[in-house]
């Protein structure tokens, strides 16, 4: 298997970042802020042969769960990570609050109170957001919005301008 060149893998994040949501989705709402590292498969296979019955050698990256981050300061235990040199990419998975734009603007502006507000805040979503970036530039955001009634379903959304900052974040981690 050739190895991945940089177009293979930011052509995959996309569906890399579905994959997580939709792994991360099977263990239903209320989880904590997860975090997971991408590799390129075939630079997995190389150093672990073991795995090839369960990876998809097709899928140019491959996400690896790591350590559940502490929802309290997210920008703080993302400042703290740093990658090895085999990590191509890394993703976060967090569940927030999403609110119409004219409630956002109506916000106190204190952290702590913002969250209450939005918590309690008749228009608000519950949302799962999944963030991720490459190591040499590519980002996505894939954002999951609760349904408040088990039919139609959750609406999934994916665009990269979702979560700017975050992804600011996630690209520092990268940094030598």
């Amino acid at each position: 298997m050739p190895p991945e060149t940089p177009e293979d893998l930011a052509a995959a994040l996309p569906s890399a970042a579905r994959e997580i949501e939709e792994f991360v989705h099977a263990a239903g709402w209320d989880q904590p802020t997860q975090v997971f590292a991408l590799v390129p498969t075939g630079q997995l296979l190389a150093a672990e042969p073991g795995l090839a019955d369960q990876l998809d050698p097709a899928s140019p990256l491959t996400p690896i769960a790591q350590e559940a981050l502490p929802a309290e300061d997210l920008a703080e235990a993302l400042s703290g990570i740093a990658w090895p040199e085999q990590v191509a990419g890394c993703a976060v998975v967090q569940e927030i609050v999403v609110l119409p734009p004219e409630a956002e603007a109506e916000l106190p502006g204190d952290s702590e109170r913002d969250r209450q507000v939005a918590a309690e805040h008749p228009d608000r979503h519950e949302a799962r957001l999944v963030a991720a970036v490459l190591r040499d530039g590519g980002e996505t955001c894939v954002m999951r919005l609760r349904a408040s009634d088990p039919e139609p379903g959750d609406e999934l959304i994916q665009d990269p301008s979702l979560a700017p900052n975050l992804l600011t974040a996630l690209h520092a981690t990268f940094a030598d």
